[in-house]
């Protein structure tokens, strides 16, 4: 046989896509620099969404092309067990500066949900060297997103993501979550719904605190549709778990990286919680990677006081490509632009603006409620009478062919995260467009 077969479309299994319908209207990407993506028709796109909430420096940058393409040709690969290579605890040290108290200690991975099953398994076996082996329940939050491992799936609360595979991790429970009606329409950080937090006082008494391994959100929860949390309410139970010896687990796989203006929403927001989970903007999107930011005195009680011997291993968990020399090369370039950018402050400063022309969709047609923190952003739309999804599926598939423009959608939700490198030239152009498929939707 010679040559290739025809590209039907047909072998590559998308996920988190209807694949029969995106072989009939195919959205395909073949370029992208800055804040635009380029089709194979040559039209340019613009990013409205940092490819999937993660190419904050934006697409190309030359900088961490070049540092991808220098390192692969010195050392494509080094074994993480037993072995390392100098750019991993560089890189664990420049985060361990960036990230806010004592998280001090990056375990890498390979992604969100790689991130998210580590912090669970250190959890656990922090509480087990402990001497409290008792701790095993894991708590998360209704429509909260941590990844697809089934670690990931029992602590998320998004029930079309769990519902086909089974019963999934025993002894998890969920809080509530923080989307309330009296906040409609509200800017930034909602006034009401700190008191939903006290749900896991409730969630303990039944349970038994002393059961309790670790409770798991994301500070400003994404995937969902963008729900920032209501004043107090991070701060609420940062107290509750401390009070009762339970780790607090920030998923920030979105969130850090100068989406909040700042390395993390735990530095934005002012809440310190025991893990970090990391992965997105950590290369940029450039290369995957993800990680794990602990603070020192988990690392203590699991790698200092362990009972092995010198030559034996603390934690048997990790992955062939944590700390891929690709990926440490491509997040330390994506630091130094970062820092050399000043995209952090420049996503604050940006981000009024951000707010002030997303609410004034507000009185756009089908447009039921908008939120929004940092340079994130969801318009929320009515959905059509027994199809719910349809209305913002029908709005990205018009934002991409009609008017050039790449948006998320989750159900009828419209998520909006421009690259930290948006200007405010383009930043107009994204909403002059958005408002457009806003009008033509049924």
């Amino acid at each position: 046989m010679s040559g290739f077969a025809p590209n039907d479309l047909e072998a590559f299994w998308l996920p988190f896509t209807p694949n029969r319908e995106f072989r009939r209207a195919p959205r395909l990407l073949v370029g992208a620099e800055g804040v635009w993506y380029r089709t194979a028709d040559g039209r340019r796109v613009l990013d409205a969404a940092a490819g999937l909430w993660c190419c904050n420096a934006g697409h190309g940058h030359p900088r961490i092309v070049e540092a991808i393409r220098r390192r692969a040709g010195v050392l494509d690969y080094a074994p993480p067990f037993q072995f390392a290579h100098p750019d991993a605890f560089t890189l664990a040290a420049r985060l361990r500066d960036l990230f806010p108290g004592d998280l001090d200690h990056a375990f890498f991975c390979n992604s969100g949900s790689e991130a998210v099953d580590t912090a669970l398994k250190i959890a656990l076996a922090y509480h087990r060297a402990r001497g409290e082996g008792q701790r095993v329940r894991l708590i998360g939050r209704a429509r909260g997103y941590h990844g697809v491992g089934f670690g990931g799936l029992s602590v998320g609360g998004i029930g079309a993501n769990r519902r086909l595979f089974g019963p999934l991790l025993p002894g998890v429970d969920h809080l509530p979550h923080t989307l309330l009606e009296a906040n409609r329409f509200a800017r930034g950080r909602p006034p009401r719904g700190a008191e939903l937090a006290d749900a896991l006082e409730d969630l303990l008494e039944r349970h038994g605190s002393e059961t309790v391994a670790a409770v798991i959100v994301e500070p400003v929860a994404g995937s969902i549709g963008v729900y920032p949390p209501p004043v107090g309410y991070l701060e609420r139970l940062r107290e509750i778990t401390a009070r009762h010896g339970i780790l607090l687990i920030f998923d920030e796989v979105i969130t850090a990286f100068g989406r909040l203006g700042a390395g993390s929403a735990a530095e934005a927001l002012g809440v310190r919680p025991d893990m970090i989970t990391l992965a997105k903007g950590l290369t940029s999107g450039t290369v995957p990677m993800g990680g794990v930011m602990v603070r020192r005195e988990i690392h203590r009680v699991l790698v200092e006081e362990s009972p092995a011997p010198e030559w034996g291993i603390e934690l048997p968990h990790g992955y062939t490509y944590s700390a891929h020399p690709l990926a440490t090369a491509a997040a330390l370039a994506t630091l130094d632009v970062y820092r050399d950018e000043d995209l952090f402050a420049r996503a604050a400063a940006l981000a009024p603006v951000f707010e002030e022309r997303l609410h004034a969709l507000r009185d756009a047609l089908h447009v039921r409620d908008i939120r929004n923190l940092g340079l994130m952003g969801a318009v929320e739309l009515e959905p059509r009478p027994g199809a719910p999804g349809a209305r913002g599926f029908d709005a990205m598939r018009r934002a991409f062919f009609g008017h050039d423009l790449l948006i998320r959608v989750t159900g009828d939700t419209i998520a909006l995260s421009p690259p930290l490198v948006t200007g405010e030239a383009e930043l107009e152009l994204l909403f002059a467009r958005l408002e457009a498929v806003l009008r033509e939707l049924d």
